[in-house]
């Protein structure tokens, strides 16, 4: 490609034959409406298991976009990662085959990068998300900003540019089981934002579970911050203060009132709470042993099985 191009649109996708070919040529007009610019188009298929390679090859991509197809499915995070290593522009962003985030919205992102960003943020102002979705995003947005990082967003965001030196710490840092969002948060160059209208799905159906927002939920945590930990060591305290005043007074009504019967379903209740507490411990402590395994194991975050180039049908 001779020079860099000044912007790398990095594209996950899964199961997304619905949306491809619309995305082709939306992604054609963009570029055709911006000769100003130079692009290129990583697309990252994420281990489909429908036609959606199949509809890469077939439909019209810009000129400079690449598949880069993963050996499975490890997750959209994962699959950013590896656009991220394979990404040559000066300026790298993300979009999505759904087309939900504008692709107007890159363009005001590198204008901001132009005033000497590191980092462009682009939060959510209004999205056409369920009642349901956005109660777990806002849930989601105040736990980070309370036990993660205070300057995580409260409308979220899916978007975001930065520049080749985050990349290189990114692609230096490669975390599995990590929020690639979070992570670029807390490396601390200097960002901005700048605030857009998320838009509706237009075809096909969204791959964001309620299994995979919850396991997001856990990585962010676990990844990212001791609250857990801290929470396992307060409700101990709790506990240890509790059964101490408990005991006091059980030995206080023995010795003053000597009124006290034996309370097996008391008793119960007690160790049926006790082992619940202890076990929801033990299983915190264990999401963040398994981390500590799973890191020490240094497993590719992901493998990539191929490379072609779309435009040209030829594999790199």
């Amino acid at each position: 490609m001779g020079e860099p191009p000044h912007i790398s649109i990095i594209i996950p996708f899964y199961n997304e034959e619905a949306t491809l070919e619309h995305l082709a040529k939306e992604l054609s007009c963009f570029v055709e409406a911006n000769p100003g610019l130079s692009f290129e188009v990583l697309l990252v298929n994420d281990g489909s298991t429908d036609r959606s390679k199949e509809l890469v090859l077939k439909s019209q991509f810009p000129k400079h976009t690449r598949l880069i197809s993963l050996s499975q499915n490890y997750g959209s995070h994962a699959a950013l990662r590896a656009g991220i290593s394979q990404a040559q522009g000066s300026c790298l962003t993300f979009s999505y085959a759904d087309l939900q985030d504008p692709l107007s919205t890159i363009l005001a992102m590198h204008q901001q990068m132009s005033q000497g960003y590191d980092i462009v943020w682009a939060y959510r102002k209004n999205t056409q998300n369920s009642l349901l979705e956005k109660l777990f995003s806002t849930l989601y947005a105040s736990l980070m900003r309370r036990y993660v990082n205070p300057t995580y967003p409260l409308q979220g965001f899916d978007v975001v540019m930065f520049s080749r030196r985050v990349a290189h710490e990114l692609i230096r840092n490669a975390e599995a089981n990590s929020n690639i969002f979070l992570q670029i948060l807390s490396l601390g160059f200097k960002s901005s934002y700048l605030f857009y209208d998320k838009s509706a799905r237009k075809a096909g159906k969204s791959k964001w579970t309620l299994a995979k927002k919850i396991k997001l939920l856990i990585d962010s945590f676990v990844a990212f911050s001791f609250a857990p930990i801290r929470l396992v060591s307060l409700v101990g305290v709790l506990f240890f203060v509790f059964g101490c005043i408990w005991t006091g007074y059980i030995i206080f009504r023995k010795i003053v009132f000597d009124d006290l019967a034996a309370g097996w379903p008391a008793l119960l209740s007690i160790l049926m709470i006790g082992f619940g507490i202890t076990n929801i411990s033990l299983g915190i402590i264990a999401e963040y042993l398994w981390r500590t395994l799973d890191a020490s194991r240094k497993r590719p975050v992901y493998i990539i099985e191929e490379m072609i180039e779309v435009d040209q049908q030829g594999k790199v």
